[in-house]
């Protein structure tokens, strides 16, 4: 039964840590989504590159930016899974 518990105790932790590593690249990918869109539609303009290509520099701009806390972040989990085993 213990071993059940910390299973998913493991298995939401990753999820967690999964989900505050993504968040801020994920975030400004769907910002920069949302005002190409907007304006594409107050321009008219229905090009897919130039909603593409901007969000890719923004969300690989943004992931070197939090990179150093990213990485902390990971070291931290693997070192607190290294310490249950």
């Amino acid at each position: 039964m213990h071993l059940e518990e910390t299973t998913l105790d493991l298995v939401r932790e990753a999820l967690l840590m999964t989900l505050k590593i993504g968040g801020p690249v994920l975030l400004a990918g769907m910002a920069v989504g949302l005002v190409i869109s907007l304006l594409q539609s107050i321009t008219s303009i229905q090009d897919q590159t130039l909603s593409t290509v901007p969000k890719i520099v923004v969300m690989v701009t943004v992931a070197a930016i939090v990179l150093p806390w990213i990485a902390t972040r990971l070291i931290d989990y693997a070192t607190q899974l290294l310490r249950l085993v």
